[in-house]
């Protein structure tokens, strides 16, 4: 099916989605919160700069976007069928990025946590997930 919208419609549309304070993510930090934890957000000093930092348990969390990180398990995660070869490259290419990222920080000493917007979902189940982090103190 062709793209209903211009280019520059569907540009400016793009353009607008954001990177950090997202809706799942949001999800989780208050999750987080009510459970006790403390942690900060976007820390720019870490690889990947993660989207949550528990510094006293040493864990990194990222919430990815099933589309934009290619959640292997979901429906979410498909190829557009317009202009296949470049959303493979890039989508790939942010996958790609991710593992470096979550490398880097294991050999600094952090735990890793990926989240997917999927899971934010069922916020019962995740709570259950974000338990077994560390007791909060």
């Amino acid at each position: 099916m062709a793209d209903t919208l211009s280019t520059e419609e569907r540009s400016r549309l793009m353009s607008r989605i954001r990177g950090k304070d997202t809706k799942p993510e949001l999800v989780v930090s208050r999750l987080l919160h009510a459970m006790g934890y403390r942690f900060r957000l976007h820390r720019r000093d870490l690889p990947g700069r993660p989207d949550i930092v528990l510094p006293r348990h040493s864990v990194c969390i990222f919430v990815h976007g099933c589309f934009w990180h290619l959640h292997s398990k979901c429906k979410d995660a498909r190829i557009p069928k317009t202009r296949t070869a470049w959303w493979r490259k890039k989508l790939e290419g942010n996958a790609a990025r991710d593992k470096r990222h979550a490398a880097a920080l294991r050999r600094l000493g952090w735990r890793v946590l990926t989240i997917w917007e999927c899971q934010t979902e069922k916020p019962e189940k995740l709570t259950r997930r974000l338990a077994l982090l560390h007791p909060p103190s």
